[in-house]
């Protein structure tokens, strides 16, 4: 018989006692500098009595800094007497990814978010999806996934709902998402993709809250500030921190969803894309929201884009470059459906 997912990781630390541990889980890397070596992957448990179990993942993808940031902050600073329960840590769970500043494996070149449930038998990434999947999980009782838009996006700073079809489980993800307390909260099922971690950790029933938070490749100072608040505010609404250390909320979320293929402005040519409008415009359906400029032809006229949804501009593309199917522009609608 072979080993599954967890006999396979190697953990350093002991899930089941109490106090602040960090450590690794390692899996097996077999390269051509290293025959038997392993991924050492950050791990990190604060335990104190009895209390829901959370797990907070960051660096998912590597480009994506602000959830690793405020995951490591809590880490090192947090003190075990203020838990009740356990928060399990994995802020730089794509470590290869982390390493390299990519939102892919720059072992396998997968997508991590793109992998789940994972595969014990399959690639580096593909096991390390299947370490959270089948080992972390089923201790959890919520799942935190803290995004942002990365090297290629630039997303409005917002909590992200994952729907889920079981009213119960649904009504628990918008409490707390809600009680992140970001500018705004989104609805987002990623063209309908069930690979994610979110859609994988709903599956297994846990409470699940994400978060887009800038982009760029850089660090926001006020996505940042939003997620060090959020998290904290997350924590507390499930009764792990004690209420003191939430913020009190700012003001009533706005609500959205990304309303299918239309949300996504796709460019169809090779070129440079200039947008029209700064993320946080209003906008509408047919209204031009940019062009595509060809350097190398400048008596070529550039070619128009418009949006396909009304709505708000959540987030525009980072790189001027772009091809065929690059994904130029990103339209949030207001939410049409019931979070009650």
């Amino acid at each position: 018989m072979g080993l599954n997912a967890k006999q396979l990781a190697q953990c350093t630390v002991d899930f089941d006692k109490d106090g602040k541990q960090s450590g690794y889980f390692n899996l097996p890397l077999s390269v051509h500098d290293d025959a038997w070596g392993v991924i050492r992957v950050p791990l990190a448990v604060i335990k104190n009595g009895d209390g829901p179990t959370v797990i907070l993942e960051g660096g998912n993808h590597g480009d994506e800094y602000e959830g690793p940031i405020a995951l490591g902050e809590l880490i090192r600073d947090l003190d075990p007497g203020l838990v009740s329960g356990r928060l399990i840590f994995i802020p730089a769970i794509n470590l290869p990814a982390v390493n390299a500043a990519r939102r892919t494996s720059p072992i396998d070149d997968l997508n991590m978010n793109r992998t789940f449930p994972g595969n014990f038998n399959g690639t580096t990434t593909q096991q390390i999806s299947a370490f959270v999947n089948d080992a972390l999980f089923p201790m959890g009782d919520a799942f935190l996934d803290l995004h942002s838009g990365g090297s290629s996006l630039d997303l409005m700073p917002s909590s992200v709902i994952e729907p889920v079809a079981d009213p119960v489980q649904h009504a628990k993800n918008v409490a707390a998402v809600t009680a992140f307390d970001a500018p705004l909260v989104v609805v987002i099922d990623n063209r309908g993709d069930t690979r994610t971690a979110t859609a994988s950790a709903a599956r297994a029933g846990l409470t699940v809250v994400g978060t887009e938070m800038a982009g760029g490749g850089t660090v926001s100072i006020d996505a940042l500030d939003i997620c060090r608040r959020g998290v904290r505010n997350v924590l507390a609404h499930l009764g792990v921190l004690p209420p003191e250390m939430a913020t009190p909320p700012r003001a009533e979320p706005r609500l959205f969803e990304l309303p299918g293929s239309d949300a996504y402005v796709i460019s169809d040519d090779d070129g440079v894309f200039e947008p029209f409008h700064r993320n946080g415009t209003m906008v509408s359906r047919g209204q031009p929201a940019g062009r595509v400029h060809f350097l190398a032809h400048p008596d070529r006229r550039p070619a128009e884009l418009v949006y396909a949804a009304d709505g708000i501009l959540y987030g525009r593309r980072q790189p001027g470059r772009v091809k065929p199917g690059n994904c130029c522009l990103v339209v949030a609608s207001p939410y049409g459906g019931s979070l009650k």
